[in-house]
């Protein structure tokens, strides 16, 4: 018998105001606030955090940010914002039991964000009777099955189901509501699956008006692992002890209105608990993945035999055995946007277990070169490079010649690496560059780019300054070599807008000006060329404070 899970999500939000009310303009400032810091990465985890906003100002500019967003959301035709699709999760098998706090305590609004962290916290799990399954119970003065764990078993079915529960106000008797919960979490009329891992996902502002201490004890000794997520107001202390052990991993703080940053975190942490107990199979590609189970066995009591074929040709089924010490196994050389059936089978010389079986699809064979770049480009070579580099590419082939023309050149590179440098070329020539990958499986990829090489001493020389005035400087340099179509001059001041100055290549100096005295300014000089730029020369200058700026005196700068 496979080792399966039922999935409990308590949830209980805040005392909420309506959209114009003093509390939700502090909550938007809050979120206004707390935008730099998210954005950065931090405070996946926000605890005991002050927020000033300023009064009516704010108020104005809250109400007005909220109309906004309201119009565009209507604008777009969404009743409740949609999160972006996640890969799915399989190797997942349970009964999810949403508490949904339905309580009079509980705004429009916030009843609508949890709805849509219920939802985007299961999106990704595979829904069907040997999957997951789910079902909602609200707290109210009398606790209310929504739906059934076996009534919906796709994610478009469920996703309509969550969105079109409705609130039913009454009182938050969240301790009677986890009693109730108790109870149909082993209900065969509810739809429950028996002997499977309980999981209980609590998001609460830490209010109730019956006690919930004893109900939830009886939840963990029954063998519910308990997750809490708190939207604010509760006790630490108390709510540390209500989760599982440790607190550290089980509970969550967070504002309701940044549920979405915790999502994926506590996903994982439910994950964890689920895929613990049974064959999954972890880091997937196109052509390998990796098979984890629990421990059954030792060294000493037996081994296991794995079976793996796919499932539209069981005839090609594979067999490898490992010690009973091994609890993961990598299988590779597969064949991509393939599903695989795979069965662990424990030999045990002591006690017989079950064989666990799951299945196990192969990502899309990514492609190779998806891009070339050609970098560091002189008169005779030019470096190549591309990207990505993979397992299943055995080695690249690199043709390069002159355009126009039909001559060609071949490199060959290992497979490992992604970039060489091609020499031995002419000055001033086009080259067409093509990248070829060489699989394992026989197949090949090209991709090709054309490649500049530089004039033979393409750089200009001896670039050097003078000055001519308060605020202004002569630059002035040596002629490049080859056919100079221009040259171009670049201007970086300390303090003032950049500049950019184009001369005729007979024209071997330019005026400066709008330079601040005692600032530090580069000047770059570049010759222009028909195929491409040649290479530019910078130097730095420093202008004299205006101080020194008196009995002003031309004078050439080393």
């Amino acid at each position: 018998m496979h080792q399966r899970i039922s999935l409990l999500a308590l949830f209980s939000t805040a005392d909420a105001p309506h959209f114009g009310s003093r509390r939700f303009l502090q909550a938007l400032c809050f979120v206004v606030a707390s935008a730099p810091a998210l954005l950065q990465g931090k405070g996946s985890r926000a605890f005991g955090s002050k927020v000033v906003c300023p009064g009516p100002d704010f108020a104005m500019l809250a109400k007005a940010v909220l109309s906004l967003g309201l119009w565009l959301q209507f604008a777009a035709g969404q009743n409740t914002p949609e999160r972006g699709p996640q890969p799915s999760t399989s190797n997942s098998e349970g009964d999810l039991l949403f508490l949904l706090d339905s309580s009079g305590s509980v705004s429009y609004y916030e009843f609508s964000r949890v709805k849509e962290f219920m939802w985007d916290l299961v999106q990704p799990f595979t829904f069907g009777p040997r999957d997951v399954q789910t079902s909602i119970i609200h707290i109210s003065t009398t606790p209310t099955m929504e739906f059934p764990f076996d009534r919906y078993l796709s994610s478009g079915t469920l996703q309509q189901a969550i969105r079109d529960t409705q609130q039913l106000m009454g009182d938050t008797n969240t301790g009677k509501a986890l009693s109730y919960a108790k109870e149909k979490f082993f209900s065969d009329e509810a739809g429950a699956r028996p002997d499977v891992p309980k999981v209980l996902v609590w998001v609460t502002d830490g209010f109730s008006t019956d006690d919930i201490s004893e109900p939830m004890q009886l939840l963990k000794d029954m063998g519910v692992t308990v997750f809490i997520v708190s939207t604010g107001r509760g006790s630490y202390l108390e709510l540390s002890a209500a989760a599982s052990q440790p607190p550290e991993k089980h509970l969550y703080f967070v504002d309701v209105d940044d549920l979405p940053i915790i999502t994926k975190e506590l996903r994982d942490a439910i994950l964890d608990v689920i895929q613990a107990n049974r064959l999954h199979a972890v880091d997937i590609t196109s052509s390998s993945f990796r098979l984890m189970w629990p421990k059954l066995l030792s060294q000493e009591t037996g081994y296991y035999t794995l079976e793996y074929a796919p499932i539209d040709d069981l005839a090609r089924k594979r067999t490898k055995q490992v010690s009973g010490a091994h609890t993961s196994l990598m299988l590779s050389n597969l064949a991509p946007e393939t599903t695989y059936e795979v069965a662990l089978i424990p030999e045990s010389n002591v006690h017989y277990f079950p064989p666990q079986t799951t299945r196990v699809t192969t990502l899309a064979e990514e492609k190779s070169p998806a891009q070339v770049l050609i970098s560091e480009s002189g008169p005779y070579s030019f470096h190549v490079s591309w990207a990505p580099t993979l397992d299943s590419v055995v080695s690249y082939q690199i043709l390069y010649g002159p355009l126009p023309g039909n001559s060609v050149k071949l490199l060959e590179v290992d497979g490992e690496h992604n970039s060489t440098v091609v020499e031995n070329l002419a000055p001033n020539t086009t080259y067409l560059v093509t990248v070829t990958a060489v699989y394992k499986s026989g197949k090949e990829k090209s991709l090709s780019a054309k490649a500049c090489t530089q004039e033979e001493g393409s750089k200009v020389r001896h670039l050097r300054f003078e000055d001519m005035g308060p605020n202004t400087l002569k630059a002035s340099w040596d002629s490049a070599d080859g056919k100079v179509l221009g040259y171009r001059v670049r201007c970086r001041r300390q303090t003032g807008p950049s500049s950019v100055i184009s001369v005729s290549p007979q024209i071997h100096s330019v005026i400066l000006t709008d330079l601040a005295s005692g600032t530090t300014n580069k000047v770059c000089v570049k010759p222009m060329y028909k195929n491409q730029p040649g290479k530019r020369l910078c130097r730095m200058v420093h202008m004299q404070p205006a101080t020194e700026a008196q009995g002003y005196k031309h004078r050439q700068r080393a």
